[in-house]
């Protein structure tokens, strides 16, 4: 009886845990928090990149036509800017017209949702807000939509 009561507390901590480690809490840009139970519903895509960065900067047009084409329906792009001056990421955001999130990264940022061994580096989770994918270098928006519609093909 000891044993399945240690069993029932183990499972009961690993689904605990499964759930809470998804989560992610950021301050964007703006002082508004990012939640990814915010987003219940829809596909998230966390975007970690820097502005020394080419491959990032490539990839940011795809991820701004796609946020703004669909963030009203079912996507949303949360980008993390992992570089040490606000005002570069400033600067690159108007540069660059990212209508998304922008959160000042660091290693703290980063640890709540995994290793960052590469920029760029993004996750995408699904609309109940389980990660699906992980992707170290760069994504581009057929990539992602591909992606997005074999898994809804599959839930159908």
């Amino acid at each position: 009886m000891k044993r399945l009561s240690s069993l029932l507390l183990f499972a009961f901590l690993l689904i605990t845990f499964n759930v809470s480690a998804n989560e992610f809490v950021f301050k964007d840009m703006q002082g508004k928090e990012q939640r990814l139970s915010d987003y219940k519903g829809k596909w998230v895509l966390l975007n970690f990149w820097a502005t020394w960065c080419p491959p990032c900067l490539e990839e940011i047009p795809d991820l701004v036509e796609m946020h703004n084409a669909r963030k009203t329906s079912d996507f949303v792009v949360i980008g993390v800017a992992m570089s040490s001056s606000r005002d570069s990421v400033v600067s690159f955001s108007k540069q660059l017209e990212i209508s998304y999130p922008i959160v000042l990264g660091d290693d703290r940022i980063a640890s709540q949702i995994g290793r960052i061994d590469a920029l760029p580096t993004s996750y995408l989770y699904d609309p109940t807000g389980k990660l699906v994918s992980y992707q170290s270098g760069m994504v581009t928006r057929e990539a992602i939509e591909s992606y997005i519609r074999s898994k809804a093909r599959k839930l159908q």
